[in-house]
């Protein structure tokens, strides 16, 4: 008997956008959607091309990119919206276009101030309009959780009546729980005449924590498509989270049995470069990708561990992208040995020109390192891919005085617009004495929420990475830095936060699905 087919849909470019202070620029987006297509994912959404000229240029640029994964751009159930989305996937080698409605009684009376009988129309007019750019159209019921089933059964009917191939049911507020999720999905496989010429799918937010638990409990019911984000980026609490997903199918054959395609290698380099370019940290005990997740530090269970692996793991780490092994690299090393070492890592460069300035990033590392690890190499290979639009500042020069019974002072230079501007300031430690010297020549005027530090190797000249979350006008920017300095991270961190927040802001006409 065939195993069913998981497919797995990533909305990180679109859902996982909308994360408050995650804004991706065009670069970033096509960047993270190589890597997804290296993970082998089933479709991209994109994201919305009608939101902003930004996003329509961004969806472009991925339809262009992409070959190995169908490639999604979302639309509200309007004209103007498929047009848009047509367009922007026009080039694209699978196009699909995604729209959706909102079903519950809440958001047709309080949001739509339509009529149920409205919405049936609405969304029949969408999916024979995008019926017109390509054969591959999915429709969503959005709020589907909350809303009255006799009219979920219809409209889904209506929809796969229209054409369209592929039913969302979302949780778009994360208020079902597992049980009660996988009976909707049951109940409307069963009860729609023509539920068989769709295929159906779900899109579950976190806001109980039981998005994945929905996701799952949806797919053994019938679902057959996922739709989750990589860290379980999302708005709010988030969605289901990709590895956890792919990982829990992966782990539990005996209760799932069903093929996907994903190369669960690739899912730890995936989570860092999201990560990296949101500016939004995986915390330490998070599932698969966070840093703890293969850690042990009890003696019963390392001494299990290390009697037997699977006494306390039931996933390899290395199956799921992580490594423990310490790289035979220093300053000696060749270029050949470096990028024969990020291969094997599954990062390729693609040109010369990015080999040569991670090379460099890499020679300069290790003149200051003594142990070179997998996480510093990988790191160097996403700073040299970053590329920030007309970045607007850049760091300089920063000199840092702290000593025991003074106050810590710091002076700063920083390149605007090719022109060098100093500032000095006193803080009540290193990293506020610089973030203040940075204040006194830019006067951004924001308020800052977070300041965090990780390490990201073992040992005292491990590089630090620094993550800071600043606010101006109710709107949240994140920013990142790293390096064997942890005032020098710091500063790169805020600058990049101030970088991103010089960006015009678009806005989303709508929240998710």
């Amino acid at each position: 008997m065939t195993k069913p087919s998981l497919i797995i849909f990533d909305t990180t470019l679109r859902d996982g956008e909308q994360s408050p202070g995650a804004s991706m620029t065009l670069e970033e987006k096509v960047r993270i959607a190589k890597v997804l297509e290296l993970l082998r994912v089933d479709v991209i959404e994109a994201g919305f091309p009608i939101a902003s000229s930004g996003d329509f240029d961004a969806v472009k640029a991925v339809a262009d990119t992409i070959k190995d994964a169908t490639v999604c751009g979302l639309s509200r159930a309007l004209d103007k919206d498929i047009e848009a989305a047509g367009a922007a996937l026009k080039n694209a080698v699978s196009p699909r276009i995604h729209t959706f409605i909102a079903t519950s009684p809440i958001h047709m009376r309080e949001k739509l101030n339509m009529s149920p009988d409205q919405v049936v129309e609405y969304a029949v007019k969408a999916i024979k309009k995008a019926r017109q750019y390509t054969d591959d159209v999915e429709f969503s019921a959005e709020d589907a959780g909350r809303s009255q089933p006799d009219f979920l059964k219809r409209i889904v009917e209506a929809a796969i009546k229209a054409g369209a191939s592929t039913i969302n049911i979302p949780d778009t507020v994360g208020y079902t729980v597992p049980h009660e999720f996988g009976m909707i999905i049951k109940n409307l496989i069963e009860s729609v005449p023509n539920s068989d010429k769709a295929i159906f799918s779900v899109h579950c937010h976190n806001d109980l924590g039981l998005a994945v638990g929905n996701s799952l409990s949806a797919f053994l019911n019938g679902a057959r498509q996922i739709e989750c984000t990589v860290n379980g980026l999302g708005e709010r609490a988030g969605n289901a989270s990709l590895e956890e997903i792919v990982m829990a199918v992966r782990t539990r054959q005996d209760i799932f049995p069903c093929d996907s395609r994903i190369d669960s290698s690739q899912i730890v380099p995936a989570s860092r470069l999201v990560s990296r370019i949101t500016g939004f940290p995986v915390q330490p005990n998070k599932a698969i990708v966070g840093k703890n997740a293969f850690a042990h530090e009890s003696g019963i269970h390392q001494d299990g561990v290390l009697k037997n692996r699977e006494t306390y793991e039931i996933m390899r780490a290395q199956d799921v992208g992580w490594s423990d092994n310490q790289i035979v690299l220093g300053k000696l090393s060749g270029r050949n040995a470096f990028s024969t070492r990020l291969s094997e890592l599954g990062h390729e460069f693609t040109s010369v020109h990015e080999l040569n300035q991670a090379f460099q990033k890499f020679k300069n590392l290790a003149d200051r390192k003594h142990a070179i690890f997998d996480e510093d190499i990988l790191l160097i290979a996403l700073q040299g891919q970053a590329v920030v639009n007309e970045e607007t500042y850049e760091l300089v020069f920063s000199n840092v005085c702290s000593e025991t019974g003074e106050t810590p002072n710091a002076q700063v230079t920083l390149r605007i617009n090719d022109e060098e501007h100093s500032g000095t300031a006193i803080g009540g430690g290193p990293v506020d004495a610089v973030f203040k010297a940075i204040e006194s020549i830019i006067q951004s005027k924001t308020d800052l929420k977070l300041y965090s530090v990780s390490n990201i190797t073992s040992g005292t000249d491990s590089q630090g990475e620094v993550t800071v979350q600043l606010e101006k006008n109710n709107t949240n920017i994140y920013g990142y830095g790293a390096h064997t300095d942890i005032v020098i991270a710091s500063a790169r961190a805020y600058i990049d936060a101030l970088n991103k927040l010089a960006i015009p802001a678009k806005a989303h006409p709508q929240h998710g699905v």
